[in-house]
């Protein structure tokens, strides 16, 4: 049997880096610098889906609350509470044939201050936080943190806040014990070494020299911040604010082969689906691309996956679509629609080998990854994809040159995971998980293969272009 014969029967996962021409080396790396500095500047939902909104209008995108009529080619947008973003870009095909989604988050694990917050405790003043989705607390402490968010005033004035990100900024940290006083802590469990109610955020350690002001540090502290934003404690209890890691991402290793940064769960597969989409011109399904919060705390609340909100502007764009509208158009567009939750994997860690069975674990530098099934310890909570629906997403990458690989998040009973697609399929809706592997996910510091990044761009792109 020759080589030729025995690739053509095998399925083979391998770095492919090595395979592409310089061209193709240079459009990756090209592709990737844009995508570093976006997650550089989006640290928050928030923030992602100002970015988001400033790229969908330099595409051609209009509100589609300025519309009240669509027709193939029309390209609109709809933002949901600040915190999430819907496109389409309206096919030739009639809407009720079903619509090709590409559904991401762009949410992160984090600290979220308290709603009452500030404090002060032997003459340093902090703020309190709740840590947001699935952290490990340790690898908060000791790291420069930038504070991002909004304060909301009750004469309805929204002020922006974001310290820690110029050049000149201060940043902020979380303390932690010497190794000289920290044999009890030493002893513990990881998961107990830093407990949820130490992650105080240092903010200050000059007081006052009023004698009749109690906890001078803190009123210092609020004087600066009435200086800055004009706001008052009590506009603290009515604000949003996150604490993320305060660098930048960066380029890794010699060959710049990888990128490190924050939020790369799942802003990176957000970014791409951003990016294909604004390369949509008139498809011939309708192409929508939907950026949601919450997933990382389970797709709760009217920003999450959980919510009416995508099914309320799909029925808009029925009805924008159809003179004689009625729900029968809408529940045949979503049942006949198709759907890649882009959502992040874990990738094969050579440090870490014990969690993961490697003939079923994504690499790499292997391309996009496909997971067919989430959910842990037999499927619990698994959204399943069918036999046929990853026989015809694998056709569309074969046949246009994209690399792609399938597995798994970890052994059989040792970990596992969930994504929006389980919400998705909830409305009748075909869905497969397809994104980037990271290593160190839910770390203030993941890495993904720039080879996987461009990759994943070029599937959602040939998705949106195929007829699903």
């Amino acid at each position: 049997m020759s080589k030729k014969e025995i690739n053509e029967l095998s399925y083979n996962n391998e770095n492919a880096f090595a395979k592409q021409t310089d061209a193709q080396k240079k459009e990756i790396f090209a592709f990737c610098e844009d995508y570093r500095k976006f997650i550089t500047k989006a640290k928050t939902e928030r923030e992602f889906c100002e970015c988001t909104c400033r790229e969908l209008t330099k595409a051609g995108f209009s509100p589609l609350e300025s519309k009240t009529v669509l027709n193939a080619g029309d390209k609109v947008f709809t933002v949901n509470r600040g915190k999430g973003v819907i496109a389409a870009v309206i096919g030739t095909d009639d809407i009720s044939d079903g619509v090709n989604i590409i559904g991401a988050h762009i949410d992160s694990p984090r600290l979220d201050l308290k709603p009452n917050p500030l404090y002060e405790d032997g003459g340093i003043a902090y703020f309190k936080t709740h840590y947001y989705g699935g952290i490990k607390k340790y690898q908060w402490t000791t790291m420069p943190l930038a504070i991002h968010g909004v304060a909301a005033l009750a004469d309805g004035t929204q002020i922006k806040i974001v310290i820690g990100e110029g050049e000149d900024d201060p940043v902020f940290c979380v303390s932690d014990l010497l190794p000289h006083l920290a044999a009890a802590q030493m002893g513990k469990k990881m998961n107990e070494a830093i407990s949820g109610e130490s992650l105080n955020i240092i903010l200050g350690n000059i007081g006052c020299d009023d004698e009749d002001i109690k906890d001078g540090v803190k009123y210092n502290i609020l004087k600066l911040l009435n200086e800055k934003y004009d706001i008052c404690e009590e506009d603290l209890l009515s604000s949003e604010i996150e604490v993320v890691p305060a660098y930048p991402a960066r380029d890794i290793g010699f060959d710049r082969s990888m990128i490190g940064g924050y939020g790369q769960d799942d802003r990176v597969c957000a970014y791409t689906a951003l990016r294909a989409i604004t390369d949509i011109n008139k498809p011939q399904k309708t192409a929508v691309c939907l950026l949601v919060d919450k997933e990382e705390v389970g797709s709760m609340g009217s920003t999450g996956m959980q919510s009416r909100h995508f099914e309320n502007v799909m029925a808009k764009l029925c009805a924008m679509t159809h003179k004689d509208y009625n729900d029968i158009i809408l529940r045949d567009a979503l049942s006949h629609s198709t759907c890649l939750s882009a959502d992040v994997s874990a990738a094969f860690d050579p440090n870490y080998p014990d969690v993961s069975e490697k003939r079923n674990c994504p690499i790499f530098g292997g391309g996009i990854s496909l997971t067919k099934y989430t959910g842990s310890r037999g499927k619990g909570g698994a959204s399943d994809a069918s036999a046929e629906l990853v026989a015809k997403i694998r056709a569309i990458f074969n046949e246009n040159d994209v690399k792609w690989q399938i597995g798994e998040l970890g052994k059989v009973d040792v970990g596992g995971g969930g994504t929006i697609a389980q919400f998705v399929a909830n409305l009748d809706v075909d869905v497969i998980d397809a994104g980037v592997a990271l290593l160190s996910m839910h770390s203030p510091y993941e890495l993904a293969s720039k080879l996987d990044i461009f990759m994943t761009y070029k599937g959602y792109r040939e998705f949106y272009k195929h007829n699903c």
